[in-house]
């Protein structure tokens, strides 16, 4: 990212990566472990994602969206610069990713695959369709049942965290099936702890403004389920990913221990 440095939107896009938990790209990396594929023929696709992921931040912080002037600790890119720096940005980070893919050393079929499959997670029917839905939720006329918040996150959230997941069997060639529920558990399990945190979380270390999603309108778990209820959800959940992990045996270690952290961090 360095050689992006030394205009407006090269600074900007290198201040949006830095930080944050990485989680996407842990486990682009460990997946690709867990399929024999070593981290250096991963690293470019574990970058992919997490740049994918800054800019979904970038754009999703805005005024037009949520509104948010801190992220990681720190002002959000549009605050630090303007909003046109945090919109060109983040389209900037969006094409990076896939210029990553498309660089990376293997057979042109799996990077087809990573580019299409990665484009379908963060597109219409992913990821952008869970931020539509958010938006739509602040103003319906009625809140959203269980399943209608457990879909909308599902894109959102999970639609990225299960490219990562799949990531590494892809780059193998192998089946995506118990990644994918891995995925889909860990998911919803990292969301609900998002709308846990925003409850009762430290706001020092989460690195963001709190207890503003009530006040937004916005459709959550802790809304729906009650604070016992939503932590009683993550730890289901967190056992369903585990569980889909079982035919790995002590190889996915690492990764049931991540499932572990979704629920037990602070930020």
């Amino acid at each position: 990212m360095a050689q992006f440095a030394g205009t407006p939107v090269g600074d900007a896009m290198v201040y949006a990566t830095q930080g944050g938990k990485g989680l996407r790209g842990f486990l682009v990396i460990e997946s690709a472990r867990l399929h024999g594929v070593e981290p250096e023929s991963s690293v470019k696709a574990a970058a992919a994602i997490e740049a994918l992921h800054a800019y979904s931040l970038i754009h999703d912080d805005l005024p037009s969206m949520d509104n948010d002037d801190l992220r990681r600790g720190r002002p959000t890119v549009h605050v630090k610069w303007d909003e046109a720096t945090a919109v060109l940005a983040g389209d900037a980070l969006q094409t990076l990713a896939f210029e990553l893919l498309a660089q990376m050393d293997v057979d042109p079929a799996v990077s087809i695959d990573l580019v299409g499959s990665l484009a379908r997670a963060a597109g219409a029917g992913g990821m952008v369709l869970g931020q539509a839905q958010d938006i739509a939720a602040e103003t319906a006329d009625s809140p959203l049942a269980l399943d209608q918040i457990v879909a909308l996150q599902q894109n959102k959230t999970g639609a990225l965290i299960r490219w990562s997941a799949e990531a590494g069997a892809r780059l193998a060639r192998c089946d995506v099936a118990p990644m994918t529920r891995y995925a889909d558990a860990l998911g919803l399990a990292f969301q609900i702890a998002d709308d846990i945190l925003d409850v009762e979380g430290d706001a020092e270390k989460a690195g963001k403004r709190l207890q503003k999603d009530a006040g937004a309108g916005k459709a959550t778990f802790v809304g729906l389920l009650g604070l016992d209820g939503a932590k009683s959800r993550a730890e289901a959940l967190v056992q369903d990913a585990e569980a889909a992990l079982d035919p790995y045996g002590d190889a996915a270690l690492v990764l049931k221990q991540a499932a572990r952290f979704v629920i037990s961090r602070e930020y």
